[in-house]
C-alpha cells in the first residue's frame, strides 16, 4: 500500500498549518507570505472537517483539536463524532483510541518507506525549501489581505494519494481543501490558532512518548 494513504489526511493538515507558507520559489507572492505568516514553535487550535465521498450523499463531518510542535510532532485529537488521537513524530504515526489502547500506524524501523513519509512530513514542518520543492509544485497568490497556495505533488508516490491541496490564510493557515486521487473532496477550517504559550505542557510532553 502506498504509505502516504495511511497519513490521517487531517494529520497532513496540521503540518502544513506551521509548513507550508514556508514553500519558496522564485515568486512575489510566494515571498510576501512568506513574509506574513507566523512561525511559531507550537501551535494550537480546532478544526472541522467536511469530507464528501463518492457514492455518499452528505459529507462525513468531524471536530476536535490538536497540537503541533515543530521540535517534538503533532498530537491530533478527534473529539466528534468519534473520540480518537494520532500523534506523529520522527519515528512512527500512533494512534490512540477512546478506551485507552494504542497502536503503530508506521514504523521507521520496520518499514523503510515510513523514513521517506517522514522526510516529508517534517520538511513541511521546518520549511525546509529543496525537500519541498523536490515534491510539490508551487501556486501562489495573494487575496486581498491574506493568501492562497496551491500544491500539486511532483512524485508517483505522492500522486498516488493526492491530486492538489490547496490552502488560504492570513498570519495563520485558515482553510485547506484535499482533493484526493480518487477525486474525495475534504475541507477543513481552523479556528483559535493560538502560539501561546511557546513550550508544551506536561501532558502534551507526555503524550509524545
Amino acid at each position: 500500500m502506498n504509505p502516504f494513504q495511511r497519513i490521517p489526511r487531517l494529520l497532513l493538515c496540521a503540518l502544513l498549518l506551521t509548513a507550508a507558507p514556508l514553500v519558496q520559489a522564485a515568486d512575489a507572492a510566494v515571498d510576501a507570505i512568506t513574509q506574513a505568516v507566523a512561525r511559531p514553535d507550537v501551535l494550537r487550535g480546532q478544526f472541522t472537517q467536511e469530507k464528501q465521498v463518492s457514492g455518499f450523499k452528505n459529507p462525513l463531518r468531524s471536530q476536535g483539536q490538536f497540537v503541533v510542535a515543530r521540535q517534538h510532532g503533532v498530537i491530533w485529537t478527534t473529539l466528534k463524532p468519534f473520540p480518537s488521537e494520532v500523534v506523529v513524530t520522527a519515528d512512527r504515526i500512533l494512534s490512540r483510541q477512546r478506551d485507552g489502547s494504542t497502536r503503530v500506524e508506521l514504523d521507521a524501523r520496520q518499514q523503510p518507506a515510513m523514513r521517506s513519509v517522514n522526510a516529508i512530513m517534517f520538511a513541511l514542518m521546518s520549511g525546509d525549501v529543496q525537500a519541498l520543492s523536490s515534491q510539490f509544485n508551487v501556486q501562489a497568490s495573494r487575496e486581498g489581505q491574506g493568501w492562497r497556495l496551491k500544491l500539486t505533488p511532483k512524485s508517483a508516490m505522492l500522486a498516488k494519494a493526492f491530486e492538489s491541496l490547496t490552502l488560504q490564510g492570513d498570519r495563520y493557515v485558515r482553510q485547506v481543501e484535499i482533493v484526493e486521487a480518487n477525486k474525495d473532496r475534504t475541507q477543513i477550517q481552523f479556528s483559535a490558532l493560538s502560539d501561546a504559550p511557546a513550550s508544551l505542557s506536561a501532558d502534551e510532553a507526555r503524550r509524545f512518548d
